[in-house]
């Protein structure tokens, strides 16, 4: 896992190796600090003449020398880290949105959205700060409390043992209070998940929560939500916090002990055996490692808190996505012809049953085919085999006479274009909206698009035109603007085989009437495969399917499943007499 997180470093690599660099410096230079200071306090002591004056100008001037390298040295660090760090976390961030890109819908089930997004920001957070502390704080924090050890021993001889035992006293009290505090971290991070799915549901269903006045349920579930968190938190940092008082008591009493026995052996040696230099160094470098102590806690537990992160986010680098593009992939999409060829299909090799079973169907390029069949007949499900979105359990599905599992994923799905019926629009204008489409489409041929899927005359009423923003989910358009949008939008692709899976939902029968003949002059040699719940939508298609529970019920033109499937004839009767006025 350290491995593959690792590896997002890449081009701070050099960054990173000047922090360690220069860290050590600093580490060097105030270890030998309190040792020369130690000669000044002695010199200072012993002042009488102009040799020691001289003395102590110098020492002084060596002392504020190693104060401004240490400072320049801790400043390049500092600098040098924070590049690093957020370097790091970039990479980090690209490198899962890139994973996730590739991502089929079952792997992000797996995780789940909300999931995902709270592993590329909260997560990705933390891994950076302990980046951040691994590569500097990490490092002076051993480095200051070995050097400080080495020159209390240098100073005080074995009166520095005292720090010595501290270290695995401390370690022990660290190792408890971390087996402690680990379940709890890891509890909250899934309650985040939880949360944040919470705010998603909320922001996205919010005028259904406004149209049932549900406010003040939302505020309430949410404030339990985040007081459960809360909670959770408050057990480990409480946990935690055991850390600060423990390594406190160790470290002061200590340096009492150091304090006196130190003033007992200076006076009893008159000096000799220790001076009073020696003893302030000491004091000093008692300090020193106090210090670090502490900041060893805080890196401690800031890995403690961020090792629960790093296990999330390799999750999400290790998965495998399972649809990709096999070794010697067919690169060219030869027409738009479809075979299903004995296709089963269930979403989980766990599921009891089949979404789809046995189908078997054969369209020519160039045809348009309806879809008709009540809610949960699996429409969705037999298109979205096409493109590859999910493959099959059973059987094969052909484009152009091959095995979709032999493409290679971009061209298969560069040649097929979706309109959803609940399809999205991204922030930004409708030009660049558009241009999803084709990225190199001129203005004229985004206006044709447009007037063949009947978005024109609106898009021309707007004061910005063409260059009228789009709100973040389209929530500034309706939803017949938002679907005909869409659908200029898959136009402006050209594909080889246009899917609209209920995309005119939101748009009268006559609106409906004019794009289906748009797709007649515009696109006459795609295959157009058109799930509707209106017979009117599909009744001019050269084939038409009816669905029922996974499988395929009848298959005809409009008159023969008149005569022949009471599905269709039952649908069909349902909107003529009810009129199609109500939908």
């Amino acid at each position: 896992m350290l491995k593959r997180l690792t590896a997002s470093v890449r081009e701070f690599k050099t960054a990173s190796i000047l922090t360690l660099l220069f860290i050590i410096g600093e580490a060097i230079i105030e270890a030998f600090i309190p040792f020369i200071t130690a000669d000044l306090i002695n010199y200072i002591k012993d002042a009488g003449n102009d040799l020691e004056m001289k003395r102590i100008l110098l020492t002084g001037a060596l002392l504020v020398g190693m104060a401004v390298l240490s400072l320049t040295c801790g400043g390049v660090a500092a600098y040098t880290c924070a590049k690093a760090s957020s370097g790091f976390a970039r990479n980090l961030r690209n490198d899962i949105f890139d994973k996730i890109q590739a991502f089929s819908f079952e792997n992000v089930d797996k995780f789940s959205a909300t999931s995902l997004v709270t592993r590329l920001t909260t997560d990705v957070n933390n891994i950076q700060m302990s980046y951040m502390m691994i590569i500097r704080t990490a490092i002076r924090a051993p480095l200051v409390l070995i050097f400080s050890i080495i020159m209390a021993y240098v100073m005080g001889g074995v009166l520095a043992t005292s720090f010595v035992v501290l270290i695995p006293l401390l370690g022990g009290g660290l190792f408890l209070v971390s087996r402690k505090a680990m379940p709890a971290f890891r509890a909250v991070f899934r309650k985040y998940d939880r949360l944040n799915e919470s705010i998603e549901e909320n922001v996205r269903g919010a005028r259904v929560v406004k149209g049932f006045s549900r406010e003040r349920h939302e505020m309430k579930k949410f404030g339990v939500a985040a007081e459960d968190i809360r909670g959770d938190f408050t057990r480990a940092e409480r946990i935690v916090a055991c850390n600060s008082p423990l390594m406190q008591f160790c470290v002061n009493a200590n340096m009492v002990f150091v304090l006196l026995v130190g003033s007992q052996l200076i006076i009893k040696s008159g000096g000799a055996d220790l001076n009073v230099g020696h003893m302030s160094a000491m004091l000093t470098y008692g300090m020193q490692i106090l210090m670090q102590l502490m900041m060893l806690n805080m890196i401690y537990v800031m890995i403690t808190m961020s090792s629960e992160s790093m296990k999330r986010v390799g999750e999400v680098l290790n998965e495998q996505s399972t649809l990709v593009s096999p070794e010697n992939a067919v690169t060219e999409v030869k027409d738009g012809s479809i075979d299903f060829e004995g296709v089963s299909f269930k979403y989980s090799a766990k599921a009891d049953r089949f979404a789809l079973a046995n189908v078997n169907l054969h369209i020519r390029s160039g045809m348009t085919v309806g879809i008709l069949g009540g809610t949960g007949s699996s429409k969705s499900t037999l298109v979205q085999l096409i493109p590859r979105l999910y493959d099959v359990t059973e059987g094969a599905v052909k484009v152009g006479g091959v095995d979709v599992r032999h493409y290679d994923l971009d061209t298969l799905r560069g040649e097929v274009a979706m309109v959803l019926q609940k399809n999205l629009l991204f922030s930004g204008t409708i030009k660049e909206n558009l241009r999803w489409g084709n990225a190199n489409a001129t203005d004229e041929e985004l206006i044709e698009a447009c007037k063949l899927a009947q978005a024109h005359d609106f898009v021309s009423s707007f004061p910005d035109g063409y260059n009228t923003r789009i709100e973040q989910g389209g929530t500034n358009v309706s939803g017949g603007q938002k679907q005909r949008l869409c659908i200029a939008r898959a136009l402006l692709k050209k594909p080889k085989i246009l899917i609209l899976d209920d995309s005119t939902s939101a748009v009268d029968t006559k609106t409906d009437a004019m794009i289906r003949a748009g797709f007649k002059s515009y696109i006459p040699e795609t295959t157009k495969i058109i799930i509707a719940q209106r017979v009117s939508s599909v009744q001019d298609a050269d084939l038409i399917l009816v669905m029922e529970n996974g499988e395929i019920a009848a298959m005809g033109k409009h008159d023969q499943l008149l005569a022949s499937c009471e599905i269709y004839r039952e649908i069909y009767e349902q909107q003529t007499k009810g009129g199609e006025g109500h939908e």
